[in-house]
């Protein structure tokens, strides 16, 4: 190799950060390919696998603590509580929301009277209430087992 090769980079410094006009006019503009991904999965899904993702890092003590999550997701801790909540939720119920498409109307918001019950039974019925379908078959939720 004799000849010369010239490398060129090129190094966004403001990556991460938009101004006020670049969000205003963000809608104007071609999505990025990384959003686009996720558009098929709702949002209360990747709540919940995120809570799942940071619950394995805590107890791996990858991660310290919830406080520490909150800190480098730039979140108040009050909201990193909200959303590890989630998997206070009756299995079932999780593998509904991960797994099936879009329920109507549903997000985490909505779940945090759910999420208070400890009884799973409960949470079922209070979730078929919601959303107007029964967690799993063979549940032990008379209404749905009808």
């Amino acid at each position: 190799m004799t000849g010369h090769q010239e490398v060129t980079y090129t190094v966004d410094f403001g990556a991460g950060r938009q101004s006020r006009r670049a969000n205003q006019t963000f809608s104007e503009r071609e999505m990025p390919d990384y959003e686009g991904a996720d558009r098929g999965i709702p949002r209360i899904a990747r709540l919940l696998a995120l809570a799942i993702r940071l619950e394995g890092l805590v107890r791996d003590e990858t991660i310290r603590d919830y406080a520490e999550l909150a800190r480098l997701g730039r979140v108040t801790r009050a909201r990193m509580t909200q959303i590890m909540k989630l998997l206070d939720l009756a299995p079932d119920i999780q593998e509904q929301i991960l797994l099936l498409p879009l329920i109507q109307g549903l997000n985490e918001r909505k779940l945090r009277p759910i999420v208070s019950r400890i009884d799973w039974d409960e949470q079922r019925r209070m979730f078929q209430k919601i959303t107007g379908r029964c967690p799993e078959p063979g549940t032990r939720l008379d209404s749905c087992n009808g």
